[in-house]
């Protein structure tokens, strides 16, 4: 009985633990791409911050932008990456709490 409820608290424990570090992940690549998306306005490509930005997120965004390059100026890739992202989340939230 007082291992039953022992295991039950450790699921719960390593439950939660997963969602946490699931939403950190999804908000530290929120927080880059929008960094990344502000500094490509405001910032030298040469810059170190930029470019240590870029470094971080640019092999996220190639990907991506193979499949859907940039048309007439706008760089829709950055808006694509968040929704998979996002979705990722989702799916491994739901997996999670299922489990």
């Amino acid at each position: 009985m007082i291992f039953e409820s022992l295991n039950g608290k450790l699921s719960n424990i390593m439950t939660n633990t997963l969602l946490t570090v699931l939403d950190l992940l999804q908000n530290i690549i929120s927080i880059l791409l929008i960094t990344h998306i502000i500094l490509s306005y405001v910032m030298s490509p040469f810059h170190p911050l930029r470019q240590a930005v870029d470094r971080i997120i640019s092999p996220m965004l190639d990907p991506i932008r193979r499949l859907i390059p940039p048309t007439g100026g706008m760089d829709f890739s950055p808006m694509a990456l968040w929704l998979i992202v996002y979705l990722v989340a989702r799916i491994l939230r739901g997996l999670i709490l299922n489990i």
